[in-house]
């Protein structure tokens, strides 16, 4: 059986509608996980802003696949390790929308080397995706859920923010020092966060992906030999699908998650259940 044959095993339910009325941005939505969690809120009922920076292909196919399913989709490029975009990005869901409700910190990137043939700028680059880009957009997010307040006809909280991070929040990472830095700050940075504002009936969850079926990892499932080292990483033997980070996305936007605050979902098949004692070590 081909690796491609194998997500007939994975759940294809789509998600129920938690989100009607709701608006959405998704950061880094024109591929991979942002792309699946755009389609899979519109699935729920909600209308998505569609960030890309550099993808405006990628982006117009989310876009298209959502107003597909009945729901609105603009589309938005911004570099949102830039201020200046970010605000761009804020404002343009406004001026669309007239609202915000949900928060999507999906925007992630690597660029590997060992520590001492690191450069500052790899350095830097990582740490400003995948966390200066959380900080600036919860920044600008929170702002908008303070002055909306509560609008019990759409969601019992004042606006929901959603950190995709990775499981390199928990496991170390050699030759990744960057990435995985870069994912252990964005988890203390949603806790710290929540903390903060859960006052003022704003929610913040994370999810922490294992191995995704996307474009960015295909060497280490596009061939049978490569997904069986893979599966030994995963308890439950099976790689994941952007559509089921979608589903947890919806599910952490929506009402139906209300109590929850400041946690991550380890949605990894096992991944962070050290793998290599389910024979009993």
């Amino acid at each position: 059986m081909s690796t491609a044959q194998f997500p007939v095993l994975v759940p294809q339910q789509p998600a129920p509608p938690i989100l009607t009325g709701q608006t959405a941005i998704v950061t880094g939505a024109s591929s991979g996980v942002g792309q699946g969690i755009a389609i899979t809120l519109a699935q729920a009922g909600a209308d998505v802003v569609v960030n890309f920076n550099s993808s405006e292909k990628g982006a117009i196919a989310t876009a298209e696949a959502i107003t597909k399913l009945g729901r609105r989709a603009v589309i938005c490029q911004a570099n949102v390790t830039q201020e200046p975009d970010v605000e761009k990005l804020f404002a343009k869901a406004l001026a669309e929308f007239g609202r915000l409700d949900i928060l999507v910190n999906n925007a992630g990137k690597q660029n590997d080397a060992m520590l001492d043939e690191m450069t500052l700028a790899q350095w830097n680059d990582v740490l400003a995706v995948n966390l200066t880009s959380m900080f600036l957009c919860s920044r600008e997010a929170v702002k908008i859920f303070k002055r909306q307040g509560i609008n019990p006809a759409i969601s019992v909280a004042a606006g929901k923010i959603v950190c995709i991070s990775s499981i390199h929040d928990l496991i170390p990472w050699a030759g990744h020092v960057n990435y995985a830095a870069s994912k252990g700050g964005a988890l203390l940075f949603l806790k710290s966060l929540a903390q903060e504002v859960a006052i003022h009936r704003i929610r913040v969850n994370g999810i922490s992906p294992g191995a995704i079926r996307t474009p960015i990892n295909t060497p280490a499932w596009s061939t049978p030999a490569a997904y069986d080292e893979l599966k030994k990483l995963i308890l439950y033997k099976r790689i994941g699908e952007p559509e089921e980070v979608g589903r947890c996305a919806a599910w952490l936007a929506s009402d139906q998650s209300d109590y929850l605050i400041g946690q991550t979902i380890y949605l990894d098949g096992g991944m962070a259940l050290y793998p290599g004692f389910e024979s009993g070590g």
